[in-house]
């Protein structure tokens, strides 16, 4: 697989793209060290500069360096990332015969872990806190080539059921984000921060 292409395709003709990784072969293993921990280290590293340089915030009770902190704040939140698109694809995995779908855990994957691109690739936004908001634009957009990708149908669900699929597996993926940001703002007392998955 050719990330930058992959990536060009999910943003810029996701229909057309989904058509091609429906039937793609590939694992789990490959869909997160080609593709998924490379482009959600942007999010991370952008955040470290980002926090290093415009932002400060306070770790109770500790000490050191807005740089040590910068720097674990970005490594925990990559990490966290990498766990919720895991356990995106997991769930909706889970949810599949629920919708006549057939589950795979594969595919499943491939849902939460191409849906994704926008958000991590927008995410360079993060360099300079005040843009988030455009960070936030890219997971919307995120959202809707996941739907694309029920559409496609890439689980076998029946046209019927895919908008309530899509649906419920949205509010899991949300559950995640949220989850995601309290741990973190719990675990470093973040303040004048957005964070965006």
């Amino acid at each position: 697989m050719n990330l930058v292409a992959r990536a060009q395709g999910i943003l810029i003709k996701p229909k057309d793209e989904w058509v091609k990784i429906k039937d793609e072969p590939t694992t789990v293993q490959q869909l997160f060290t080609q593709y998924a921990v490379i482009l959600a280290a942007i999010p991370a590293v952008a955040q470290f500069i980002g926090t290093a340089l415009f932002i400060g915030f306070r770790i109770p009770g500790g000490g050191g360096s807005w740089m040590a902190r910068a720097f674990f704040y970005a490594v925990f939140s990559y990490i966290l990332n990498l766990a919720a698109v895991y356990a995106l694809g997991f769930i909706i995995n889970a949810l599949a015969p629920n919708f006549s779908s057939t589950q795979d855990l594969t595919k499943a994957m491939k849902l939460s872990v191409y849906s994704m691109t926008p958000a991590w690739i927008a995410g360079i936004f993060h360099l300079i806190p005040s843009l988030w908001v455009l960070s936030l634009l890219g997971s919307l957009y995120g959202l809707y080539i996941l739907y694309l990708g029920f559409n496609m149908p890439l689980m076998g669900t029946p046209k019927e059921k895919t908008t309530g699929y899509f649906v419920i597996s949205l509010v899991v993926a949300v559950v995640l984000m949220v989850v995601i940001g309290l741990i973190l703002q719990a675990a470093f007392a973040i303040r004048g921060i957005m964070t965006v998955f």
